[in-house]
């Protein structure tokens, strides 16, 4: 295939990315949220030059072309390019195939378990348990993800104690036929962690996320040697050399990449592939509803070692407000906990006119 432009739609927060190849057939992706406006230019800075008007088959050489021609510049902004980039390529071929993206990559539309995911500090124990309660009747939620630890905190919690209290306040509120899970977003010393971790592990919680900083990975490794719950981890990281060095040591015991901060499907595949050759479960990062989840989705359907869950955002426009009015139809749609990837081809899923018509454009073309 070929592609002749590159279009992008963006806001600070989220922007599009729209392909269209030498046939006239259109793709849709998008770049990653947060300084989604910079990684709009990134990708038609230093990504369309190198990718306009060459014809190729394989995506991971044409990203690494990419990087390799851009080799002064690695690091973040050019994986979350990357991946509006990969994602609209997807779509164009799921388009052209007639198949969801799930089918493209060997597994089937269907239903996913998925777990309520809180992004919220700012709560109290009480209130994030009666939340929980209220979404557990709505939507037939089974599992719930809930924050300790202040983010960065360096052992200081988002108030004093409130580590401590809201453990056992969920489990004793959701009781012992809920699965929970707990991100610590690089709070803790390996020593605060451990303790934690034990906290944890006496009230039944089974997952604890990036409960060190995350770019340590030798902390993050003791912490998952001294403790039988599961580490998880690797939301933030976007080299593939970084992703081999954490399964080589082991330094978690269940992946979680971002299609989006990683550079797309191909690449998150690649991770994929590595975790499954080390045994280790897959649980993907997606805590906002952007197209994230919608990848997850498609990506989770298709692949071997896939975790147990979903992460879905319970967050509304209180805490993400440019989550609202992006889709003439939603995608994401919860019944009795578990979430439906359709049999439409590519993503499935159409921007609204009107979020277009607001947003920053900006176009490459082939000469």
């Amino acid at each position: 295939m070929r592609i002749d432009r590159v279009e992008t739609f963006s806001t600070q927060f989220v922007g599009f990315v729209r392909i269209t190849t030498s046939t006239g057939a259109t793709g849709l992706g998008q770049v990653s949220t947060y300084n989604s406006d910079i990684t709009s230019t990134v990708l038609h800075r230093q990504v369309a030059p190198w990718v306009l008007g060459v014809e190729f088959d394989d995506i991971d050489a044409l990203t690494d072309k990419v990087i390799e021609r851009e080799h002064k510049f690695p690091g973040s902004y050019m994986k979350r390019a990357l991946g509006g980039l990969d994602t609209a390529i997807w779509d164009f071929r799921g388009k052209e195939a007639g198949l969801p993206v799930a089918s493209l990559l060997g597994g089937t539309p269907g239903p996913l378990r998925a777990y309520a995911s809180s992004m919220k500090r700012d709560i109290t124990p009480n209130a994030e348990a009666e939340r929980f309660r209220r979404l557990q009747g709505e939507f037939g939620f089974d599992a719930f993800k809930f924050r300790v630890a202040a983010e960065y905190g360096h052992d200081v919690d988002e108030w004093r104690g409130r580590t401590e209290e809201i453990i056992p306040t969920i489990r004793k509120a959701l009781g012992d036929g809920v699965a929970l899970l707990v991100d610590a977003n690089s709070g803790f010393s390996p020593k605060r962690a451990i303790e934690v971790g034990r906290m944890l592990e006496d009230n039944g919680v089974e997952h604890f996320e990036e409960p060190c900083l995350y770019w340590e990975l030798e902390q993050t490794r003791e912490v998952t040697d001294a403790l039988d719950i599961a580490v998880t981890g690797g939301e933030q990281d976007c080299e593939i050399p970084t992703w081999r060095h954490m399964i080589d040591m082991r330094a978690v015991d269940i992946v979680q990449p971002d299609i989006l901060y990683l550079g797309g499907i191909s690449r998150t595949l690649r991770v994929c592939r590595m975790a499954q050759a080390a045994g280790l479960p897959i649980t993907p990062h997606s805590a906002n509803l952007g197209l994230v989840t919608l990848f997850t989705m498609h990506l989770l359907r298709a692949i071997e070692g896939a975790g147990k869950y979903l992460e879905f955002s319970i967050e509304g426009e209180d805490y993400y407000p440019w989550q609202e009015g992006l889709f003439v139809k939603s995608p994401y749609d919860v019944r009795e906990g578990q979430v439906l990837v359709s049999d439409e081809p590519g993503w499935g899923v159409e921007v609204d006119p009107e979020w277009l018509a607001k947003s920053r454009y900006q176009m490459s073309e082939r000469a």
